[in-house]
């Protein structure tokens, strides 16, 4: 399917319809963009195409922020060079945290976009998700979510040195 094909708000199912519905939700971020996800491994993190997102995000003005939570922050760091160069020239805009042990057993990811937009992953093993434009409602519950996983993080990811 190409973007034109993936329907909003219904069940999709496909590696790559997943990547695309991210795309599509990412690209439509104003000001916000929180991102809840396993570790990157899915969903196209190490892509050109998704660092080009992301960048043109957080260059859209002052007050935009991005927030990521990751359950484990290895595959990001070891894996997106992209992301962490984008963490290193805009760790004023962009935080990503890794969550407690008592938040691991939280199997879906999703991103929201100015608290309107959102891509949902069912489950990380199953390529099966939804997304939708202007969804408030289900954006409000999902960034709800978030914020109780925000809430058990145990640590910020830091592209600086200490003591620098």
């Amino acid at each position: 399917m190409d973007k034109a094909e993936l329907i909003p708000d219904t069940v999709i199912v496909g590696e790559r319809d997943y990547a695309l519905a991210l795309d599509m939700v990412i690209a439509q971020a104003r000001s916000y963009l929180c991102i809840f996800d396993q570790d990157f491994e899915k969903g196209d993190y190490t892509s050109i195409k998704r660092y080009d997102l992301l960048q043109a995000f957080l260059q859209k003005g002052e007050q935009v922020k991005l927030t990521i939570v990751l359950q484990n922050s290895h595959f990001f760091c070891a894996n997106c060079p992209r992301l962490v160069d984008l963490l290193r020239v805009y760790g004023h805009k962009m935080s990503v945290y890794e969550t407690n042990d008592f938040a691991k057993i939280a199997k879906d990811c999703f991103v929201i976009a100015d608290k309107t937009h959102y891509c949902r992953r069912f489950h990380i093993d199953q390529a099966r998700f939804k997304y939708a434009l202007m969804d408030i409602e289900t954006s409000a519950g999902l960034l709800l979510r978030f914020d109780e996983l925000l809430a058990e993080t145990t640590k910020a990811i830091s592209v600086t040195k200490p003591g620098l």
